[in-house]
């Protein structure tokens, strides 16, 4: 069953003429799941918790920054009921369409302005990263201390900040996608180099050597980009070339058992009939039984 969602309207949190509303709370249990009329970017500057947003939740800790689109029904929750011990504290800054047709102004960068309007629209995805150099978390607490206590010239100070937590937030946001191209890459190479060798014994070792990453990324990366693990993956990538073999050549089963990498039959055996749920033999017999269109 999908939870209540409550509307959080402009009015409530824009009092002044900045159409800038910025924050420091401590969550707790009594904020409803919601969803705003306006953009908010929100900075886990103590404790950990949930952050329950659209379909997800995501366990959070200090550092990690999300930016929320117009309509995305979210709410942090506290890791324990206990939040005087263990408090949750959230930087929010949020802003309206008008603040963003002012820093649309003020931003050069086309790319960046349209990734506010996409936003605004909500035609992307909340965004979900961590302040590895604690920028953001420097901008978030000068946000706070001149909306808390403005004075002369705030306005231009509040609005140049935010600009900078924009296109701050924008650019890592830019290099994690290249990063993510780059990785795409670098492991469509391993996936190839698995293809051509696996007739032979391949260890991780071997693919550390050819990548440059580590056992542990590379293990993550093989889960991030096939769903399984590399173990799993290689099994079913020597299954499926013995599943070509027996279909299109007349090779003996033991002699297709070595061939895509296996020096024991029977543990060819094995794990053929745990991916297939047929014998080689039966899965052979059965291809060739089945009527040419």
């Amino acid at each position: 069953m999908n939870p209540t969602v409550q509307l959080f309207k402009s009015e409530s949190f824009f009092q002044n003429n900045l159409k800038l509303f910025v924050n420091r709370c401590s969550e707790d249990f009594v904020v409803p799941f919601h969803a705003h009329e306006f953009v908010e970017y929100s900075y886990v500057a103590e404790g950990k918790g949930f952050h329950h947003i659209g379909e997800d939740i995501i366990p959070v800790h200090k550092g990690m920054l999300f930016v929320i689109p117009v309509g995305v029904p979210h709410v942090f929750r506290p890791a324990t009921a206990n939040v005087s011990e263990h408090p949750l504290i959230i930087y929010n800054c949020l802003f309206n369409s008008e603040l963003i047709h002012t820093l649309s102004i003020m931003i050069q960068e086309e790319e960046i302005r349209n990734h506010l309007t996409d936003l605004e629209m909500n035609r992307v995805p909340y965004v979900s990263i961590t302040d590895y150099s604690q920028r953001m978390e420097e901008l978030m607490v000068k946000l706070y201390r001149e909306s808390a206590v403005p004075g002369i010239g705030s306005s231009t100070i509040l609005y140049t900040l935010v600009s900078q937590l924009v296109v701050t937030t924008y650019r890592q946001i830019h290099q994690a996608t290249c990063n993510e191209k780059e990785n795409a890459t670098d492991m469509e190479h391993i996936l190839h180099y698995l293809d051509q060798h696996v007739n032979e014994r391949i260890r991780l070792s071997e693919l550390v050597n050819i990548s440059g990453w580590s056992e542990r990324h590379i293990g993550r990366m093989f889960l991030t980009h096939t769903g399984r693990t590399f173990g799993a993956y290689l099994q079913h990538l020597r299954i499926q070339k013995s599943c070509e073999l027996l279909k299109n050549s007349q090779h003996k089963v033991s002699l297709i058992a070595e061939l895509v990498g296996y020096r024991d039959v029977d543990s060819f055996y094995a794990v053929f009939k745990r991916i297939t749920g047929e014998t080689p033999q039966g899965y052979r017999r059965n291809f060739r039984a089945e009527p040419l269109n």
